[in-house]
């Protein structure tokens, strides 16, 4: 059997006195299949929480020790939920869930429990749903991704600042208070991630190149940074590459768009895209194979983001932002933070990944 990466000791051993508690009694079989480990995994869990005298060993699993239940639970008390970390995100799909995977882990490894909420995009003013977490959830630090593009963002900003508990900001960048600090914040190099797809599509051959990204957004506007450096550095000036923001999937105006795209791409001798995110490039590589163009032999295609990439026809080469990782990142720093207010501030920046699959090959000779 396949050992599940996401299972750290910690963990395992957790749910398994969660299990002890609960029933009196665990048994090696049943643990195997729930956890996800082998036998011998188990056992050395077993073996462990039995020389921690949380458990005593039997043919088959464990029981609770002879003193009952108190040992574990007085474990449980000490060990769990020491700290609530309330956790805003502006979505709780597509890129969002794997960060809150990793956030999630990170907190049951030190003991902490999150409080999750989703906004959106749109959202203008996210102070309220904040207040509520501190005031009605009885938070001790927070995680927020909040929306840098709106009004109220300096207000959000500096509510946060002023609130005194710590903080952390996820995949944003931000200044705050009257000398203008930078905040705590865990991030990803969106722009380095821009740069190796340029470069990839350089080696394959390519020269004339396109940008097409969905939205006006943080993110987007590191891709737009980092493409543009690769450009200057590959030689691709800003008259040989195409960019354009696309509209959102919901607006009417999408389909139309995403055939301009094309109409472009083919008036410019484009021979390779960069798009973000992947559900775009799948609408647009859809469009090209239906006007009679071969993908990736007419065009190469490469996704930024890869969350579903892989199970596209053909699996999308992408760029791979570090998305679990970087909510784990962002969990421990603020519970580093909590244990030490006096730390320097850490600004972590973490470096995306690029998988090269079928979407891109060099270009058709002419």
């Amino acid at each position: 059997m396949m050992e599940q990466g996401s299972r750290l000791a910690a963990e395992r051993r957790d749910l398994i006195l969660e299990r002890l508690l609960a029933s009196g009694a665990v048994r090696v079989a049943e643990l195997t299949d729930e956890l996800e480990v082998t036998p011998v995994t188990l056992r050395r869990d077993l073996q462990q929480l039995e020389s921690d005298g949380l458990l005593v060993r039997v043919h088959g699993g464990a029981v609770l020790p002879p003193d009952g239940a108190p040992a574990l639970q007085s474990r449980q008390a000490t060990n769990g939920a020491q700290h609530t970390i309330g956790v805003l995100v502006p979505s709780l799909d597509f890129y969002w869930p794997r960060v809150i995977r990793g956030m999630e882990q990170a907190a049951r490894e030190q003991g902490a429990k999150l409080l999750l909420r989703g906004t959106s995009y749109e959202m203008q003013d996210e102070r309220p749903v904040l207040e509520r977490m501190v005031e009605h959830e009885g938070v001790t630090g927070l995680v927020v991704a909040p929306n840098t593009d709106t009004d109220h963002a300096r207000e959000v900003m500096e509510w946060l600042h002023e609130s005194g508990l710590p903080f952390v900001l996820a995949e944003r960048d931000a200044v705050v208070g009257p000398d203008r600090t930078p905040a705590e914040s865990v991030t990803t190099d969106h722009a380095l991630g821009a740069v190796l797809a340029a470069r990839h599509l350089a080696q394959l051959g390519h020269r004339k190149v396109g940008l097409f990204i969905s939205r006006n957004s943080p993110t987007s506007r590191k891709i737009i940074a980092g493409w543009s450096a690769a450009c200057r550095e590959l030689g691709l000036t800003p008259g040989e590459h195409v960019e354009r923001i696309l509209p959102d999937r919901r607006d009417p105006r999408f389909s139309g768009a995403v055939d301009a795209v094309l109409d472009a791409v083919l008036e410019a001798g484009v021979t390779a895209l960069l798009v973000h995110s992947d559900r775009e490039a799948m609408a647009i590589i859809d469009v090209a194979l239906a006007r009679g163009l071969s993908v990736p032999d007419d065009l190469s295609v490469v996704a930024y983001d890869d969350e579903v990439a892989d199970l596209f026809t053909p699996a999308l080469t992408a760029v791979t932002p570090p998305r679990s990782s970087l909510g784990r990142a962002a969990v421990e720093t603020l519970l580093a933070r909590i244990a030490d207010p006096s730390r320097p501030v850490h600004r972590t920046v973490l470096s995306p990944s690029f998988n090269s699959r079928l979407s891109t090959a060099p270009p058709r000779a002419v």
